[in-house]
């Protein structure tokens, strides 16, 4: 099995045209992200978790020659805007691409994406299979995927568990009952968007902890917002085991 983490910035502090901050002007490739996003391929299957608005460059970046399937976590644009770039894979692979998500972040996608999902389509547009989840454990291509309902603020987010390894974007409250499901996680990767108090993210310190209390072998954190600071200055102070992802880190398991 291998992850791949194709973004793992956010929009929350996207710095304008012409700021000329330490974060803008690093040299350094991992502080140049791409909005939050994941590639697992497990036993020859392809999965892309969240297809932002970075999705294209993402694929062309990594090379991913095929997808067969899209899991969304929420219905925010930084997860979702990039979903017409899926059109390639049809084209390529010469069939519908199934995209599973709740109920609410497929109606969603179909307001945001009409053209896609209308009843007389335009030739050429994507073509998607919308496959409705829920919190109960479901099989892509054989494959086990096990949700991890999260809060993101007042909004439910699925985090995804796949053998040992679990996702979770977008959260700032886990509970027991989830906790449960992460339990025995190998790698685990986790949004720590900055230092500073936010609103529905989990902060650095929060984020630490929350990956204290899981206890997994090894913590990455994603969704890092450019006010979190650079990485080679913020990694060094993460404990043994937690450290920050980059965009184009490799995990293999077994």
């Amino acid at each position: 099995m291998k992850v791949t983490l194709l973004g793992t910035g956010t929009s929350q502090g996207v710095p304008v045209i012409g700021c000329s901050c330490n974060i803008c002007k690093s040299l350094d490739f991992r502080d140049k992200r791409f909005r939050s996003s994941i590639h697992i391929e497990v036993n020859g299957v392809s999965l892309v978790i969240d297809t932002g608005p970075d999705f294209r460059m993402q694929m062309l970046r990594a090379d991913i020659q095929k997808v067969d399937a899209v899991l969304l976590t929420h219905e925010h644009k930084d997860h979702t805007a990039g979903l017409d770039d899926i059109r390639p894979f049809n084209f390529k692979q010469k069939k519908d691409m199934p995209v599973f998500g709740r109920y609410q972040v497929l109606e969603q996608i179909k307001r945001e994406f009409a053209y896609i999902f209308s009843g007389n389509r335009y030739p050429g547009v994507p073509q998607v299979e919308a496959v409705e989840i829920d919190t109960n454990p479901f099989v892509v291509s054989k494959i086990q995927i096990i949700p991890i309902p999260v809060m993101h603020y007042k909004l439910p987010v699925l985090g995804f568990r796949i053998k040992d390894f679990t996702y979770i974007t977008d959260a700032n409250f886990i509970s027991d009952e989830s906790l449960k499901l992460i339990e025995g996680t190998d790698i685990l990767v986790l949004n720590a968007l900055q230092k500073d108090s936010h609103i529905s993210h989990f902060t650095l310190d929060e984020a630490i902890s929350m990956a204290q209390k899981i206890g997994a072998r090894q913590t990455y954190f994603t969704h890092i917002s450019h006010r979190m600071g650079l990485h080679a200055e913020v990694d060094q102070e993460l404990p043994a085991g937690i450290s920050l992802g980059y965009d184009g880190l490799e995990i293999s398991l077994p």
